[in-house]
């Protein structure tokens, strides 16, 4: 089964071009965005043989939005707070506002760069990256990113290299009736080991709730991560987005000989947050630790998809997906593990697991098989949802906790397998008061319920 192609009246053929050559693009550059463009066009918005496609986009309004087309021209600031971290990007709706390197990282020749800085000095390097094969050719939302990017930024950490402070990458976006498309790429050489913490904040011009239905904001991206052989990557992300914004991203992985790749992923905020991750476990001996979580209230939807591809011999995903619904919330959370022939002695588990603490809270769990190796070391999944078990409360009443101290407990130790992955303590604790302040909304619902 599948659902009707993308209608985006900002992305048409003359609008990839202008914004192509707004950036000073090579004409395989633009010729990659046209090909993209042409996905969107003929593609399904979502199809899937193993499951029905649960896609709901009713609430958004993507004529209302207007993405910028390249990024705008702000002074970087000069002296940056680096506040523990070894490296800074920091983007506040289109402009650049900071990109810096610390001196460990400086030293170690990480680079962050701008697409057209790269194509000024390692153009065939940013052409491999860029491949067509960068993100799944199968998924419109993925082409959309491919096609309308306004701003390309690479993530570059040399072979060996390995940093102790995470590099940190802040996005400030909400402001009514504008858009941001971007693409990250972070390529990780052999026995490279690095951390990226995501920080998804709203803009201060960001719609107040009572206003979300008359302005949306939109963000739409990708990371593509590109790990050596015997690198590590822990990835933590934190989206906190107004509730006018609609958050759509697909995070792409290929995983070489022995490496590791750790996702940890938070969502708070905004109106729709779409979720895609694709895991391809290519190399003999990869992993891939996962862990998502979304936390949603009002009239939030959040669409968890992930996809595991087991390629390469004694390969490991371990994949966790989690959310917590209240009021008139609802969550879509998909998965699918694919063990193609070669990928003999697979070690897979996948879980998908939602809380729904209203009765007009929704949630849909759907996680998939597919098999094509019978020597693996365990192929399973597990997926519920409900509402609070009530025996865990009565367990915490017992010792003298009040029904919703209980409850609050409860969740928060659901949720907190992703917050102790936050690499910096800062962020970690921002987190916790992000989590903190949802639950407030859930006492009313339920004391009026």
């Amino acid at each position: 089964m599948s659902v009707a192609p993308l209608k985006l009246p900002f992305l048409t053929e003359a609008a990839v071009r202008e914004t192509s050559e707004s950036l000073g693009e090579p004409a395989w550059l633009t010729n990659q965005r046209i090909d993209a463009l042409r996905l969107v066009e003929s593609l399904p918005a979502e199809s899937n043989q193993l499951f029905t496609p649960y896609l709901d986009l009713r609430a958004v309004r993507f004529a209302d939005v207007d993405p910028y087309g390249r990024p705008g021209k702000r002074s970087e600031s000069s002296t940056p707070d680096l506040a523990g971290a070894s490296a800074l990007l920091e983007v506040d709706e289109d402009g650049v506002v900071a990109m810096v390197l610390g001196p460990d990282a400086q030293r170690a020749g990480v680079r962050i760069e701008r697409f057209s800085e790269l194509l000024a000095t390692d153009p065939e390097w940013l052409r491999a990256a860029l491949g067509p094969e960068s993100l799944p050719a199968d998924d419109a939302f993925a082409q959309v990113a491919r096609a309308g990017f306004g701003l390309g930024i690479v993530v570059r950490v040399p072979a060996g290299v390995s940093l102790a402070a995470p590099i940190v990458l802040r996005w400030r976006i909400g402001r009514p009736g504008a858009g941001l498309i971007t693409r990250v790429v972070i390529a990780l050489d052999d026995d490279a080991h690095a951390t990226i913490l995501e920080e998804h904040l709203s803009h201060e011009s960001s719609a107040r709730a009572e206003d979300a239905p008359q302005s949306q904001s939109l963000w739409w991206g990708s990371v593509e991560v590109r790990l050596g052989e015997r690198a590590s990557l822990d990835v933590a992300s934190i989206q906190d987005y107004g509730t006018n914004t609609v958050a759509i991203v697909n995070r792409d992985a290929r995983i070489g000989r022995e490496s590791a790749l750790r996702w940890s992923l938070a969502s708070v905020g905004a109106l729709l947050h779409k979720s895609r991750i694709d895991n391809r476990l290519e190399g003999r001996g990869s992993s891939v630790h996962q862990v998502e979580i979304g936390f949603g209230s009002g009239s939030q939807l959040f669409d968890l998809t992930s996809y595991t591809r087991h390629i390469g011999p004694d390969t490991t995903g371990d994949l966790l997906s989690k959310g917590v619904f209240l009021g008139r919330s609802r969550g879509y959370i998909k998965g699918l593990i694919e063990i193609q022939r070669t990928a003999r002695g697979t070690d897979s588990f996948l879980g998908e697991f939602s809380m729904l603490l209203d009765r007009k809270a929704r949630a849909v769990t759907i996680p998939s098989l597919e098999i094509d190796q019978p020597d693996v070391r365990r192929a399973a999944h597990s997926s519920s949802a409900g509402p609070i078990d009530e025996s865990q409360v009565f367990y915490l009443m017992s010792r003298g906790i009040d029904r919703e101290t209980a409850r609050k407990f409860i969740v928060m130790g659901f949720l907190e397998p992703v917050v102790a992955r936050v690499p910096l303590a800062d962020a970690q604790d921002h987190l916790r008061e992000l989590l903190e302040q949802k639950w407030p909304a859930a006492t009313e619902v339920l004391t009026a319920a």
